[in-house]
């Protein structure tokens, strides 16, 4: 029998509650004993003592159990909360671990090949078996960075490494600089760094000099937060480890560099390839680096799991795959342009199509398509490399970014020549695009008879499935962002309470708002009439475009989001 069956059978629950908890289970995901107890059907002691009895199996209240650190060091963090479990006592051959589904044979299964002890399963529930793991393992992380910090911090004295800043005379790296760089405690201190961003799922790391600390803050779902502060001596020990990974100058402090760092590392017990795109910058204090982990696991190449609007994807989607003419995305830095370019060349990679892409960066290998990296020093410019392309016999082009006249020009007459051309520019929506086109020195008729569809967008954060919980409206409030009268009434507001899941944030992973606007007959009449982006925008809204902030509307309305994200990220 099913765990909502048993407990509507024990007279724990109605069929009503059952039949509500399914249908949330099935739109967030989760526990059904979870969802049950988060939304007040059923007491948390009550679950877990019913499941005590139904599979005969103790029950215990792990508030109550002082735990041996020995014990936790039998079964490692990824594998207690891949299975949701943890040890809580070793005696003789037996070990004693407190479960959430004691019925999971496979966990136990893979525990006593782990360990070599018979295994005895105990059940607890599941809020307190997570906190457990976090507390748990969370402190052990704690320990950990504290031993390299307290060796850092030693080598440091015992070197009496000199703090260089970063003026004109310091142009040489001293031998103490590079052999503290290749320390074992610095070298243990970056890798800890990386893997602590790994864990968080962060996109960036900072590494921040100031007059008297060091900073290392991590960019998790578009926010930045503090992660530690190593000792400020430390600063070019960091830098030139850093520095050294990505084949970088350590001499050269005066002049900002970038660089990139390919290297293995084994996180939560799985092997895995990491790639950062690295900035140095010299600043007041020292050198800021900045990180861009470019995780192949996050790149998202489904269309339809990026975040469109029904609407919004068959324009986009009917747009691609046009034989010619030029596609524009639009928004600013972080905005999650790349992974929609991506997205669209991924949807178009045949066997019989020729794409090549010019990228500054080139943030992922793709299979099947001809990727260029930027190189301005030797003049292998985005111009440069188009006009080679149009001599490769190319379907399909794709180039980073159009930054100036004479790249936008050559992008526009190759979509005139029978080619399809994807790009990016960086503007506020969607029609203000047609006069930054207009503005760069572009002449209107190729504005108009060139452009197939400019695509606007923005990142916003995602309501945490595990801790979202539906919140009192204020109508009013709604009014003003957009609602209608009548469905401010009715719409449903929900947030995050936050929980170990999200960090205590509320927020886990991110979605897109986006504005499709498609160049009809009537909007290419306008631009080369010369029209305004108010008046573009007027007639492309008559047409069906959705803009931005209806996009957002629709996420809340959704329960996807919040409506502080909707307005901290657009505008009416």
């Amino acid at each position: 029998m099913r765990i909502g069956e048993m407990l509507v059978s024990a007279g724990l629950i109605t069929e009503e509650q059952l039949k509500e908890a399914l249908k949330k289970q099935r739109e967030d995901g989760g526990k059904l004993g979870s969802i049950l107890v988060r939304e007040g059907f059923v007491d948390e002691e009550d679950l877990t003592s019913h499941l005590s009895q139904q599979y005969g199996v103790p029950a215990i209240n792990l508030a109550s159990f002082d735990i041996d650190e020995s014990v936790f060091k039998l079964i490692p963090s990824e594998t207690a909360r891949k299975y949701e479990l943890i040890p809580i006592n070793r005696t003789g051959a037996t070990l004693t671990i407190a479960m959430v589904d004691p019925t999971n044979v496979f966990a136990m299964d893979d525990i006593k090949f782990m360990t070599g002890y018979n295994v005895e399963p105990v059940i607890a529930s599941e809020v307190a078996i997570l906190e457990a793991i976090e507390n748990h393992y969370q402190s052990t992380s704690a320990i950990e960075l504290k031993q390299v910090m307290d060796d850092l911090t030693a080598q440091a004295a015992v070197d009496d490494m000199e703090v260089l800043d970063a003026d004109d005379d310091d142009l040489d790296i001293s031998s103490e600089d590079l052999d503290a760089a290749e320390e074992a405690p610095v070298i243990k201190l970056v890798n800890l760094i990386f893997s602590d961003a790994l864990k968080r799922g962060a996109s960036d790391i900072h590494l921040e000099p100031y007059e008297k600390e060091y900073r290392v803050r991590f960019r998790i779902d578009g926010v930045l937060y503090e992660s530690m502060r190593p000792p400020l001596k430390l600063r070019d020990a960091i830098i030139s480890r850093i520095k050294i990974m990505s084949k970088l100058d350590i001499s050269e402090r005066r002049l900002p560099q970038d660089g990139r760092i390919k290297a293995k590392m084994k996180v939560q017990g799985k092997l895995k390839e990491l790639d950062f795109r690295v900035s140095c910058l010299p600043t007041l204090f020292g050198e800021k680096v900045v990180l861009r982990l470019l995780d192949k696991d996050n790149l998202m190449l489904d269309m339809t799991k990026l975040g469109f609007e029904q609407d919004s994807l068959k324009r986009f989607e009917r747009n691609i795959v046009k034989p010619y003419g030029i596609i524009l995305v639009t928004g600013p830095t972080g905005s999650g342009k790349t992974n929609t370019l991506y997205s669209s060349i991924a949807r178009l990679n045949s066997p019989d199509t020729n794409i090549m892409t010019a990228e500054d960066p080139v943030e992922f290998n793709l299979s099947g398509i001809n990727q260029v990296q930027m190189k301005e020093q030797i003049g292998l410019n985005f111009a440069a490399t188009l006009r080679s392309f149009l001599r490769q016999d190319p379907n399909i082009i794709l180039v980073g970014e159009i930054r100036d006249f004479e790249t936008a020009e050559i992008a526009i007459k190759a979509a005139l020549t029978g080619h399809l051309v994807l790009s990016t520019l960086h503007t506020n929506d969607a029609p203000s695009t047609i006069n930054r086109l207009m503005n760069m020195g572009i002449e209107p008729f190729l504005v108009s008879t060139s452009l197939n569809l400019i695509c606007a967008q923005r990142l916003i954060r995602r309501i945490c499935s595990e801790c979202k919980t539906e919140i009192t409206s204020v109508p009013q409030a709604l009014v003003e962002i957009g609602f209608d009268p009548e469905e401010a009434e009715q719409v449903k507001l929900y947030r995050g309470e936050g929980c170990m899941t999200c960090n205590n944030t509320g927020y886990k992973g991110r979605v897109g708002l986006y504005e499709v606007l498609e160049a009809s007959d009537d909007v290419r009449e306008l631009v080369l009439c010369g029209a305004s982006a108010v008046e573009i925008k007027q007639k492309a809204i008559e047409e069906g475009m959705i803009t931005l902030r209806q996009s957002g509307l629709q996420k809340i309305r959704d329960g996807v989001t919040t409506v502080e994200e909707v307005l901290r990220e657009t505008v009416s």
